[in-house]
């Protein structure tokens, strides 16, 4: 290759999820040519509907296209870590991209089981060692380094390149004693940062919050004295991915002398692929919910999904009644071992007055004695910084806000920053972060079984008829091109009267009425301005009747 042609390659990074949200996280490194580079993926995630903005939505995920029009450049695909805002998409996404998957055992499991379920071939996930351990692909090398987090095998990611490392953190706390998984190891990064870092790529989710991360660990005393005070029935909820947290609540319940019963599929998948990977022999028996049925309330507590307040888990059932033929009663206590995140409050406050309204006791998170987060608080930021002394630093996993508070955060240690939400893409080939161009960095539903762009219009016209409410005009027009009787209407979703006390049904079909007649051929022969016409008169009287301009769907049977 010429002198020449080797100038002009660059080392590139470009988030497509994730960066200017917290959730749906998919980053895409590059190197070579511009418009040529070699690429690797780094997770391919998901985010939740709500109904204000999609509803109808199964999940939401990053716009591809971009991957797509480059799948013959793709040399693979790294999964850092087994939650559904990394991995949640990978199923519903590889076959347009094609690449090998690349995980560590117990994210690998949880990716083979997402393959599965949407007909990709498993074989294409392959179980990658940790650090020092790397693979190659194209002209990157990546390895995995462990760290703390959430949930078990969570990595960083040590990418080397011809133009320097980059050290993509993932998720990650600094956690010396996580009960579950690797502990934070302060020594291999310093060795992985010895020889110079160029970038690196950091979650921002705790920025802004100031005092030192806790461990896992600090909280199992406060769970068991909680646990051990009370009586009656114990239902507790918490992250079901989170298995060093549901072994604490299990441990808890069984020295208070309590039956344990784990309910919702996800956890139990979870604890299931801990015990096959290997990281999880210790877990405390359960019982199933059919014995649970027959344990006295006072020696039962249950551990179940549902922690967002979503509305199929466990705890939405069990609020709303009964859930596998178990039910909470007055007297018993529901403890919220999680936080919420930003989005989810409302669907958590129905829970608990759900909850409230049955006279169950309710314990949330407490200012931190039932919960730790994570995720690297401030203080735990600046020691990463300070580990990995990197020439520059690129917030990832955040808000926007989020984004910018960690540029500045880097500053107070001299780093130079740069904000790249979704669709920036950040040459990293020089001495400071250059944005050298972007790409529409769009989402994608699971509408059903079906993928499709936000751009579609699928989803506006769904909010648009929630909004407005939907009217159906049906016509009719015989062989001559004349109106066959009368015109008639269907409402949705809108009252039956309006402001004349008339039924609105029978105010549209009159004046639809009057127009058929007085319509003149060459408006009865054009079905588009026939419609249109129809559409207008319709939506003017609703707005006159009822003050809303509803969607008009105009239906035109000739016969012939």
């Amino acid at each position: 290759m010429s002198k020449k042609a080797q100038a002009a390659e660059r080392l590139i990074y470009l988030p497509l999820g994730g960066a200017g949200e917290i959730g749906m996280n998919t980053y895409v490194y590059g190197y070579g040519v511009p418009g040529q580079e070699r690429l690797i993926v780094v997770d391919l995630g998901v985010t939740f509907p709500d109904m204000d903005g999609s509803p109808g939505v199964d999940l939401i995920m990053a716009d591809i296209d971009y991957l797509a029009a480059a799948k013959d450049r793709i040399d693979a695909i790294f999964i850092t870590h087994a939650h559904e805002d990394h991995i949640g998409a990978l199923g519903l996404l590889w076959e347009t991209l094609g690449a090998p998957v690349y995980a560590r055992n117990f994210t690998a499991n949880i990716a083979r089981r997402k393959m599965a379920e949407h007909g990709q071939p498993e074989k294409a996930v392959h179980v990658a060692e940790p650090w020092p351990q790397t693979v190659k692909a194209g002209p990157f090398s990546v390895g995995f380094a462990p760290l703390s987090h959430s949930i078990p095998e969570s990595s960083a990611l040590v990418i080397d390149t011809p133009q320097g490392r980059i050290v993509h953190s993932g998720d990650f706390k600094i956690d010396k004693t996580p009960v579950v998984g690797e502990a934070f190891d302060e020594a291999m990064f310093t060795e992985i940062a010895k020889d110079g870092v160029k970038a690196l790529v950091c979650d921002s989710t705790n920025v802004f919050s100031p005092l030192p991360g806790r461990s896992e660990a600090s909280l199992a005393e406060e769970l068991d004295a909680l646990v051990a005070s009370l009586t009656g029935m114990i239902v507790a909820t918490t992250f079901a991915s989170n298995i060093a947290r549901v072994k604490t609540l299990a441990e808890a319940g069984k020295r208070a002398g309590r039956e344990v019963c784990l309910l919702g599929r996800a956890m139990r998948r979870m604890i299931e692929t801990g015990v096959e990977a290997g990281i999880l022999s210790d877990f405390p028996a359960t019982i199933t919910p059919e014995d649970a049925r027959e344990v006295s309330r006072g020696r039962l507590m249950l551990i179940v999904t549902g922690s967002q307040g979503e509305r199929r888990a466990a705890s939405a059932a069990l609020s709303q009644g009964a859930y596998l033929g178990l039910s909470m009663k007055e007297g018993d206590t529901f403890l919220f071992s999680s936080k919420t995140i930003p989005g989810n409050e409302r669907g958590v406050i129905r829970v608990m007055n759900n909850f409230s309204e049955i006279g169950v006791d309710i314990v949330d998170e407490s200012g931190g004695k039932y919960h730790v987060s994570g995720h690297a608080n401030r203080p735990d930021l600046q020691r990463m910084h300070q580990l990995i002394q990197p020439q520059f630093l690129i917030p990832m996993h955040g808000e926007h806000r989020h984004l910018r508070e960690h540029v500045k955060l880097g500053a107070e240690s001299g780093l130079t920053g740069v904000v790249a939400p979704n669709g920036t893409m950040i040459s990293l080939s020089g001495n400071v972060p250059v944005v050298c161009g972007h790409v529409e960095a769009g989402r994608t539903y699971l509408d059903g079984s079906q993928l499709i762009g936000n751009l579609d219009g699928i989803v506006r016209d769904r909010i648009r008829m929630a909004l407005g409410g939907v009217i159906v005009v049906n016509l009719l027009i015989d062989e001559h091109d004349e109106p066959l009787g009368d015109p008639w209407c269907e409402l949705m979703g809108l009252p039956e009267t309006g402001s004349s006390g008339v039924p609105l049904v029978e105010v549209l079909e009159g004046d639809l009425s009057q127009y058929m007649n007085r319509a003149d051929d060459k408006t009865l022969l054009d079905d588009e301005r026939l419609e249109k016409e129809i559409r207008k008169i319709v939506r003017n009287l609703a707005q006159i009747e009822i003050g809303k301009k509803p969607e008009v769907m105009v239906v035109v049977s000739r016969l012939t």
